[in-house]
């Protein structure tokens, strides 16, 4: 892959692997407990990364392959429940405009901080 891809053709990427190697898609149930699990990894390494714990030797210290070890089992979840992530991306975006279009520049907590 060399070009960027969307999120509908991610979608369709991971449904295509998952019928062509994968056999089947595992339970929603189980893929629920497997994005946990991939999240608890990310988690681990941002932890030790930025936070006040320091890697074992020999640990992953690159959050990359977690970050899409997450969305992968995330564009199942979706595949297999029928949400367009496009779609749904896009609605969440509007509510969160429509809700926090002041919240957090008038959040004092906020004033003078910049993030990435």
């Amino acid at each position: 892959m060399n070009k960027d891809i969307t999120l509908k053709e991610a979608q369709e990427l991971v449904d295509h692997w998952i019928k062509t190697y994968g056999v089947r898609y595992f339970s929603e149930l189980t893929n629920m407990a497997c994005l946990t699990e991939e999240v608890g990894e990310l988690a681990r390494i941002i932890s030790r990364k930025y936070g006040d714990q320091s890697f074992k030797a020999g640990e992953p210290q690159d959050p990359a392959d977690e970050m899409a070890d997450v969305l992968w089992v995330l564009l199942c979840l979706a595949n297999q429940t029928g949400v367009d992530l496009t779609d749904a991306l896009r609605r969440n975006m509007e509510k969160k405009t429509q809700r926090d279009s002041q919240r957090h520049k008038n959040n004092p907590k906020l004033a003078g901080k910049s993030g990435k």
